[in-house]
């Protein structure tokens, strides 16, 4: 106990030295910025920095903490406001992007953001040192010169993000790895300074109204909180058979397929979670063929509904080897965080 108290009584004087040091650069949060970010694999920190983060990243190596970051998509998309940019920062299908020196597609920005700076931790020496998403969120709504600010879209980003890490798919650098991610933000922030969309990136407005629904509640259709996964529909009442993967679709393919698929309402994708009564085969593959059914079976049971861009095929033959029970998901790690 004397050890404790000696450890805490040397805790207070540092906290106060980093409070006043901040006070003194008049900085309320302490960025760093990255020298290079595209590709993801040619991520880098900006060389003036390089000293000061050695000691940081040491520091963070030796506690066993996480390096911090708050990747945006949708300022990505503010840089570069095309379509395609659109459906690559929503996690929409799209034909994705090639890391000429990776010579991964990248299906999505998130993504991309993150490796970028993964990238940038081992080049410094440190990629052993894990990544944690500080903040991430999309507003409702903007100034008339920001594009893409709307309900929509945050929709899209936030349920399909929650898809995403659900799916326990990690990122192309880090593959089967889960990304603890904090959302941005749990209520919107209106007396914040600066354009429209600062004060608009909550899912609950400040009068406790929802802003929109993301999947996230357990009452919430496909959000796999807590709801009982049922055996896709053995005679579907429009079509025929069962959708599936077509052969010739690629793993980057189905990814982007199984992220929008789970993020649609009345799919629910808790079967294919760790621990679920589908999870196995654990194969992006499986479990997209799982995904792409739910949904197909969900939009009634039309051929038009297995399309998802040639990358699913109708069968005659039933793909289910397990029967379904009753999965509840555990704790997605999702937080949200508001200041």
């Amino acid at each position: 106990m004397e050890a404790e108290s000696r450890k805490l009584l040397l805790l207070a004087p540092v906290l106060l030295c980093c409070f006043v040091a901040i006070s003194d650069a008049q900085s309320q949060h302490i960025g760093v910025n990255y020298g290079e970010s595209d590709p993801p694999s040619a991520g880098a920190f900006r060389p003036e920095a390089a000293a000061q983060l050695q000691g940081i990243l040491g520091f963070l190596s030796r506690t066993g903490a996480p390096f911090m970051v708050n990747p945006y998509p949708y300022f990505a998309y503010q840089s570069d406001p095309r379509p395609d940019t659109l459906a690559f920062c929503l996690f929409h299908p799209n034909a994705g992007r090639l890391d000429a020196g990776s010579k991964i597609t990248y299906t999505n920005m998130f993504d991309a953001q993150v490796d970028a700076v993964k990238s940038a931790l081992g080049r410094a020496g440190y990629g052993a040192v894990d990544i944690v998403v500080a903040e991430t969120g999309w507003p409702t709504r903007g100034d008339p010169t920001e594009q893409g600010a709307t309900v929509d879209n945050a929709r899209a980003y936030v349920s399909n993000l929650v898809a995403h890490l659900r799916s326990g798919a990690g990122t192309p650098l880090m593959p089967g790895k889960p990304v603890d991610t904090y959302l941005f933000a749990l209520y919107d922030e209106d007396l914040k300074p600066g354009p429209a969309s600062e004060r608009a990136f909550g899912l609950y407005h400040t009068d406790l109204t929802m802003a929109y629904d993301a999947g996230l509640t357990s009452s919430s259709p496909g959000s796999g909180g807590g709801s009982t996964a049922t055996t896709p529909t053995t005679t579907p009442s429009k079509g025929s058979g069962w959708c599936v993967a077509s052969a010739g679709a690629t793993d980057a393919q189905l990814q982007t397929d199984l992220d929008y698929a789970c993020s649609q309402v009345g799919v629910d994708c808790g079967a294919i979670q760790p621990g679920g009564a589908c999870f196995q085969p654990n194969t992006v593959r499986a479990h997209a063929a799982y995904a792409m059914n739910q949904l197909y079976q969900a939009a009634g049971s039309h051929p038009w509904n297995c399309d998802f861009r040639q990358s699913a095929t109708l069968t005659s033959t039933n793909p289910s080897k397990h029967a379904i029970s009753p999965f509840n998901f555990n704790r997605s790690p999702l937080i949200f965080t508001f200041h």
